[in-house]
Formats: structure tokens, sequence, C-alpha cells
């Protein structure tokens, strides 16, 4: 069995009311002591008091996160959509969301909003480009139908013309003009990243059903001029559709140097019905 090496890390104990092993440090001395009510270490030669310096999170002179995970699993028979992060503390922190379904989950610090003392925001799937798997089940996918035809002369103004008994005007997010710059559109059985979608054009009455794509964008690809099943995926920070699944395992991150308080962690969840 292959070795794997892991950070070394330094495990604390508090003999007082947790009477147990509370957390985990990043720092990592070379030997410690307690005396006269004061913690001490030494690193590399040098001595080191801890707990006197105002700036947190701050060890041997490089500067640390602070990191709490944990799970949310209420009803863990129910497939769910966890909707939002609320914190009660001093500040707002950044989060990472994944289930056993998802795993892109993410709220930067700067989403939260406070309300009533209580630090608030929506849970955004980040998604990837192109996407994975799991993300081709969520709501934010949509199908199209079977192209036409395809012009592919401009790669970065690619033509896919649909039958006009397709009706793009109730399926994209503007059905004239510039739509969405973050909706991609996908192709094949083997779902195969397309491109950006930069603009609809419908004229009925002169038979133009067209989309156009951009398909110099990274991963795109350009599609086959015969015939090709099409379909479109939302921006998926924009939808807000927050994570599906039977848990939502969180990890909250905080950088600031000074004195941060939390005190709980909750969750707005949904039962999902598909």
């Amino acid at each position: 069995m292959a070795y794997t090496s892991q950070p070394n890390y330094t495990l604390t104990y508090d003999h007082g009311r947790v009477a147990g092993w509370p957390s985990f440090y990043s720092y990592y001395p070379d030997w410690m002591l307690g005396m006269n009510n004061y913690f001490y270490t030494w690193k590399g030669g040098n001595l080191y008091r801890h707990n006197v310096d105002e700036t947190r999170n701050n060890f041997y002179g490089a500067q640390y996160s602070s990191t709490i995970t944990s799970v949310f699993n209420d009803a863990p028979l129910d497939n769910k959509l966890f909707k939002t992060i609320a914190l009660q503390g001093s500040h707002a922190w950044n989060v990472s969301l994944e289930s056993d379904i998802q795993d892109s989950g993410v709220i930067d610090y700067s989403y939260f909003e406070r309300k009533e003392h209580v630090w608030f925001a929506f849970v955004r799937n980040s998604g990837s480009t192109p996407a994975n798997e799991s993300e081709f089940e969520l709501r934010s996918v949509n199908g199209l139908a079977n192209s036409v035809t395809v012009d592919s002369s401009t790669p970065s103004a690619v033509e896919v013309n649909f039958d006009t008994s397709v009706d793009l005007s109730r399926i994209l997010s503007n059905p004239v003009g510039p739509v969405n710059i973050a909706d991609r559109l996908y192709f094949g059985t083997t779902p195969t990243l397309c491109g950006q979608i930069t603009s609809v054009n419908i004229d009925l009455p002169n038979g133009i059903n067209q989309l156009v794509v951009d398909t110099t964008v990274a991963s795109g690809n350009i599609p086959p001029s015969n015939v090709e099943y099409f379909f479109y995926m939302n921006n998926a920070i924009a939808e807000s559709h927050g994570i599906l699944g039977h848990y939502g395992r969180f990890r909250l991150t905080n950088g600031e140097t000074e004195q941060v308080e939390l005190f709980m962690v909750q969750s707005d969840a949904m039962k999902s019905y598909p």
C-alpha cells in the first residue's frame, strides 16, 4: 500500500468544560510547555508565547484561516434542496456546501446580508464548464430539439437552426436579441459543450429560428452539420437552485485577524419532489 503524506497539525485538549479534544491548529511546534498560566512553544530554535497577540490565526509569522466542518442531516431519508445558509455570529464566513449528489455549493462572504443580527445568504451552485455528469440532472438543464442545419463557418458565431415549430421564445432567458450570456449550449447523446449562447434570432415568417453560439470559449466544440439534439444549461450561480441531496456537508472558512464569534449555523431545506 502506497504511503500518502499528510500535513502536520496540533490537536488541543480542554481539561475544563469540554473535557475533550475541541480544535486542530495549523501550527506545528518543535516543543511545547505550559508555565505560569502561559503556553510556550519552540519552533526553529525560537521561543514563542501564545495568546498574547491581538492578531488571530497568526503562528510563527504565517497567517492562516479558521475552518469549521459539519453536516446538516435532518430527515436523512428525504432528498432535499438546501436553499439558504444563516450564520448567527459577529462576521460572515465563506461557505462551501456539498451533498451525496452535488459538490459545488458555494457562498462567498460578500453574498451575505445581515438581517435581524443574522447573516443570511442563498446557496449558489458554482457549477463547472463543461458541466459534470451530476449537473445534467439539475433543473437548470433544459432540452431544446434536434437541429435542422448548422453553419459553422464562423466559430465565434456558429448558427444552429431549428424547425420553426420549436418555440425558442418560451425556452431561453430573452427571446429576442442578447440572452443571458452565461447560458451554455450542449449537443449529443453524450453531452458535449458547444459554447456560449450569444443571441437568439426568431423571424418565423421568413423561416428563421436559430441560436448563435460562440464555440471559441474554453472547452467549446463546433457541432456536426447534420441533425443533432441540443439542450442548454443556465448559469448555475444566477439560477441559485441550491444544493440537492440527502445531507449537506458544509465547511466554513474565515481569514479575519480579529476576534470572530460564531454561535449557530442553519439552512432552510425543502423536500425535493422529482
